[in-house]
């Protein structure tokens, strides 16, 4: 709220404030949804994830080498490199996925909206809510429609009595833009459903769990054309709402949907840029041979 009153001073507004805090003048005629926008513009100043210095080691190699980004919220910022180059491993660091292999460890910073996600006290159920992945093949449990989206509100209590479910599975359908195809059908078994349709339902899944960022590794490498637009489509929608990171091969996927692009290789984050100065001007002549096709 500070840095919001400081934000409409630089605009001239003369702005009086009443002794008990009330707003007073200007700011009432703002109401609620103004004032929200403001509030989130500078919330948006602010990365949901800093990464610092991360080295990550599966046993004794080194996968990952002194990473250092910030991801902003209501940004879609995608990881492209080849095969083997270490993004899916990074983007798995950012919901603590990679504790579940034997033999692992993370050294650095991993900084979700200020609090190190790797602290001893973190609740990494509580963390994987927030933090949802989208993984490269459709994963729906064999459970109905309604069961899928349904599982992590029962599972981690997040609705009171069964309208208020109703509610949250067809809002989180219709942010997927699936409820117009399932509506009909929410008992039927999910594995009827087309791959396309599938994923659009495993994010649906993350999204009824009332997450903040949304992981996508590769969400579409096993999707047709016209399931891949319908993806893209439903990305660039869902950022308005979400932090969203996508692991992809396809550069022309990156640079339709994402904001800003990094580059992998060899464990190491070669260039983190805006799309499109990655795309036409990139920094570093090995993005631009990558790009290019003359590497990887």
């Amino acid at each position: 709220m500070r840095e919001a009153r400081s934000f409409l001073r630089d605009l001239n507004f003369s702005i009086r404030w009443h002794p008990s805090g009330r707003k007073t003048n200007l700011l009432d005629s703002f109401k609620g949804p103004v004032l929200w926008y403001i509030i989130r513009l500078m919330n948006e100043k602010q990365p949901t994830f800093k990464i610092r210095n991360l080295d990550f080691y599966y046993g004794t190699n080194k996968a990952l080498s002194q990473i250092n980004m910030d991801v902003y919220p209501h940004r879609v910022t995608a990881l492209i490199g080849p095969s083997g180059c270490g993004k899916s491993t990074f983007l798995r660091c950012l919901n603590r996925m990679n504790d579940t292999i034997p033999n692992t460890r993370l050294e650095g910073q991993v900084l979700l909206e200020g609090e190190d996600i790797y602290a001893p006290d973190v609740d990494v159920v509580y963390l994987r809510q927030k933090v949802g992945m989208v993984f490269q093949k459709p994963n729906p449990f064999p459970q109905s429609v309604y069961d899928n989206v349904a599982y992590g509100p029962r599972v981690l209590g997040l609705t009171e009595g069964q309208a208020e479910l109703d509610e949250l599975v067809e809002r989180s359908l219709r942010q997927a833009a699936l409820w117009d195809l399932v509506k009909d059908q929410l008992h039927a078994d999910a594995l009827g459903l087309s791959l396309g349709q599938q994923q659009r339902l495993c994010i649906a899944r993350v999204l009824a769990a009332k997450a903040d960022v949304i992981l996508m590794d590769e969400p579409c490498s096993a999707l047709d054309p016209i399931d891949t637009l319908k993806i893209e489509e439903l990305i660039r929608e869902l950022q308005e709402n979400y932090t969203i990171v996508i692991v992809t091969h396809n550069m022309q996927q990156a640079a339709r949907v994402s904001d800003v692009t990094g580059l992998f290789w060899l464990g190491e984050l070669i260039e983190f840029n805006s799309t499109d100065t990655l795309f036409t001007t990139p920094d570093h002549e090995l993005t631009e041979a990558y790009i290019t096709g003359r590497m990887g």
